[in-house]
């Protein structure tokens, strides 16, 4: 079969749905799986041995016009089937505009009628890792078709080839930071929730810290959105950090983060990435929940207060599940995890 995957739309939701998409591969090992997802997926896919081809989406697909381009592109593809781990009805409606015989994926969105075989979503959707949700359509999908699925331990990593961890190097050389240096990465953003976004003046004492400890050098990483936060960090820190907030392409950023020997950040996409590529990572969880979504394999630093997981965007009252994890805290955490074998 030729298999069309319609992968997600966020960081990481992406990397959430690696031990799904290496399922799929393997339980259909003699069929061609194509990940059609949003530009930036490339940079995480872009060496994935469990995919067997990208289909680059240019354009969010929520419009009439921008759906119809995508079914024509996933019509051009003569795909046999289609697994659509996004929830939405456009998704759904695309797949079936674009003439796909066996559709398949959760029911909700008042889209069932779209799907040829669309599956209710687990009662436990909220009370296990979402990397099980993604997992739990694929098993129902292979089923369908009458194979039993070898789920096993979910396997995240993600290869990162040696040609881009050369790049990253070439990156930093031109910062300051030599072929043999150590450093860690810091996420002091986060795009879509100010709520997530521990202090910068603690991320400033946390990176102090590392120096002074182990050597590694401070580099901050996120989107063009984060560009300020990631000012008031360096602004903060007593140290000198080197900043690429903003001016790396996310395939970069990804290789920058598997040289790295660490991670510290909120909760945000470039953590999962971390946590997926090796790299030892340390988060901060203030707002959102966990036992859900966290890095899969990353320390994980909260204080357990009595409104969170809110799941706001903006906190309404004093911040309290991020002000009162202390730079104290967080560096227990990268101690424990620097000293581990």
């Amino acid at each position: 079969m030729k298999i069309l995957v319609r992968g997600t739309n966020w960081i990481g939701d992406s990397v959430m749905s690696v031990p799904a998409l290496r399922l799929i591969k393997k339980t259909f090992a003699d069929s061609e799986i194509t990940l059609a997802a949003p530009a930036w997926s490339d940079g995480i896919f872009r060496d994935a041995d469990f995919i067997d081809r990208m289909l680059v989406l240019e354009d969010s697909g929520h419009s009439p016009s921008s759906m119809l381009r995508q079914a024509g592109m996933f019509r051009e593809g003569s795909f046999d089937a289609a697994i659509l781990f996004t929830n939405s009805f456009g998704s759904a409606l695309t797949a079936r505009t674009a003439g796909i015989a066996k559709r398949f994926g959760y029911a909700g969105e008042a889209r069932g009628f779209l799907l040829t075989n669309s599956f209710e979503k687990p009662e436990w959707k909220n009370a296990r890792h979402e990397v099980y949700y993604y997992l739990n359509l694929v098993e129902e999908i292979s089923r369908f078709f009458e194979i039993e699925p070898d789920v096993g331990e979910p396997e995240f990593s993600i290869p990162v080839s040696d040609a881009r961890r050369a790049q990253a190097r070439t990156i930093l050389e031109a910062k300051g930071i030599g072929k043999g240096d150590r450093y860690a990465v810091f996420g002091a953003g986060s795009t879509n929730s100010r709520a997530k976004r521990w202090p910068a003046e603690r991320f400033a004492r946390v990176a102090e810290a590392i120096w002074k400890e182990s050597g590694l050098r401070p580099v901050l990483l996120g989107s063009p959105d984060e560009i300020e936060v990631s000012r008031l960090v360096c602004e903060n820190a007593d140290v000198e950090m080197v900043d690429l907030t903003g001016k790396t392409l996310l395939d970069e950023a990804v290789a920058l983060i598997a040289e790295a020997d660490l991670m510290v950040s909120n909760d945000m996409g470039l953590a999962h990435v971390s946590a997926a590529v090796g790299t030892r990572t340390v988060t901060v969880f203030g707002p959102t929940n966990p036992l859900t979504t966290a890095p899969w394999g990353a320390q994980i630093v909260r204080e357990d207060v009595e409104c969170s997981p809110c799941m706001l965007r903006d906190c309404p009252i004093d911040h309290r599940c991020m002000i009162r994890v202390t730079p104290e805290m967080v560096f227990e955490q990268v101690l424990e995890l620097l000293t581990r074998n």
